[in-house]
């Protein structure tokens, strides 16, 4: 598929989101002035970065980690020379669930699809999950349930597994919100961006 033709694809996504009033987020959506947050970087990015769902800023602006997660996520990348509008990132659920709380199951069953679109849109090469949700989704999906264990114990490893597209290779990292108050959580991100460029830089 051609860039071109992965941008429209991807707009495609976009308008069915914000057209999705069977959402259970679609209400307090419209009634906040809040976007949906579908994804931002490059269309035919090598890695994707996936995070569980959007914060207030991102809901305000419509772009996925704007605030002070995406700031330490961007830090992380400058930490490895990978520059952000160079990766792709995206989130399961597209819409802010209320007070932050975490993704409902049936919210993530609902938006999940369009992630799984977009994943077969873009064709990266590794996907890079952020936080638990996203970690225990794509791996599920994926085939690897029997290798699921708690995010502490597969946090910086890597699996592979089969898309349509081909192959792909699956990297559980902590949510960079988990280390704004844990000093170990951030060392431990800034030793997995590491493994993971080593990763990128191996299947180029």
């Amino acid at each position: 598929m051609k860039k071109d033709e992965k941008t429209e694809a991807l707009r495609a996504i976009r308008d069915e989101v914000m057209e999705l009033k069977d959402s259970p987020l679609y209400t307090y959506r419209t009634e906040s002035n809040y976007f949906p947050v579908l994804g931002e970087g490059n269309h035919d990015a090598d890695i994707v970065f996936i995070g569980e769902a959007p914060g207030e800023n991102e809901a305000k602006t419509g772009r996925p980690f704007c605030g002070r997660a995406g700031q330490i996520l961007s830090e992380l990348l400058e930490t490895i020379d990978i520059k952000r509008e160079d990766v792709y990132i995206t989130n399961i659920v597209k819409d802010r669930p209320p007070k932050n709380r975490d993704p409902e199951p049936v919210e993530i069953a609902l938006y999940a699809p369009f992630l799984d679109r977009q994943i077969n849109v873009i064709q990266p090469k590794v996907i890079a999950t952020l936080g638990r949700f996203s970690m225990e989704y794509i791996m599920k999906n994926y085939g690897l349930s029997p290798l699921l264990a708690p995010i502490s114990a597969l946090h910086g490893k890597a699996f592979l597994a089969e898309l349509p597209y081909g192959k792909v290779h699956l990297v559980p990292l902590y949510h960079p919100a988990a280390s704004i108050y844990n000093r170990a959580t951030r060392e431990d991100l800034e030793k997995d961006f590491i493994k993971l460029k080593k990763l990128i830089d191996s299947l180029q």
